[in-house]
């Protein structure tokens, strides 16, 4: 098993001690991306509301996932965190945007608090063959 470390500019810097994703090797390739809220990588603001940071999150694990050498179709599973449940439909309505079915495995939360305020967060793991 062979593991690396993935950065990209493309995406938010850390903003803890954590890497934004870890590639595992063996027959395929395994790869652990990190929590990402919606932080713009320019700027390290958050956006505002919402919508503009779930949409600022896929964008973020998108350019991670293709620093990777993968992409959204390449995500197997998603662990979500919501500040509120109440934005579970819009997030849906979002999923549907950036993803093509078969839709992979999910799991999504209401949580007390996230990291800099956010209202939302997502990990992904992919798997790239």
């Amino acid at each position: 098993m062979t593991k690396e470390i993935i950065h990209t500019p493309n995406a938010p810097a850390a903003v803890g001690t954590y890497s934004q994703a870890v590639k595992v090797s063996n027959t395929g390739k395994t790869v652990y991306i990190s929590g990402q809220i919606g932080l713009d990588p320019n700027t390290m603001t958050l956006k505002d509301g919402f919508y503009a940071q779930a949409v600022q999150v896929f964008d973020n694990i998108e350019q991670i996932a293709k620093a990777a050498g993968g992409s959204l179709s390449d995500v197997v599973k998603f662990n979500v965190s919501l500040a509120s449940l109440s934005d579970f439909d819009e997030l849906n309505k979002i999923f549907e945007s950036r993803l093509v079915a078969p839709y992979p495995a999910r799991a999504a939360l209401e949580v007390s608090a996230l990291p800099k305020g956010a209202l939302v967060e997502i990990e992904a793991i992919l798997y790239i063959e």
